[in-house]
């Protein structure tokens, strides 16, 4: 099994229309979360908000294979919606791989 750790940094809302982008930004993330759920080899995933900076989101997702997770990562339908994240962010998602000793 390996885990994936994303991270996201939300830019911080100050304006109404910053606000606006929660929704759009929740939805695009039930729609992802949802698409690795139909994927081979996915076992779960979590979403965390940082304590200490609450603009900062880290999402753990356990793949039961390191094969299973490149094929998700390539998945063309998830970078699509990705780089639709990724704009709405104004950021990349970093993604770091762990496997077990």
């Amino acid at each position: 099994m390996i885990r994936v750790l994303m991270t996201r940094k939300v830019p911080k809302l100050t304006s109404g229309l910053d606000v606006a982008l929660l929704p759009t930004l929740s939805e695009m993330l039930i729609d992802l979360r949802s698409m690795a759920h139909r994927q081979p080899g996915y076992i779960s995933g979590e979403t965390l908000r940082s304590v200490e900076d609450p603009t900062e989101y880290l999402v753990i997702s356990n793949w039961k294979t390191i094969e299973d997770w490149k094929r998700w990562l390539a998945n063309q339908d998830r970078a699509m919606l990705e780089g639709q994240i990724d704009a709405l962010l104004g950021s990349s998602t970093v993604y770091k791989v762990f496997g077990y000793d």
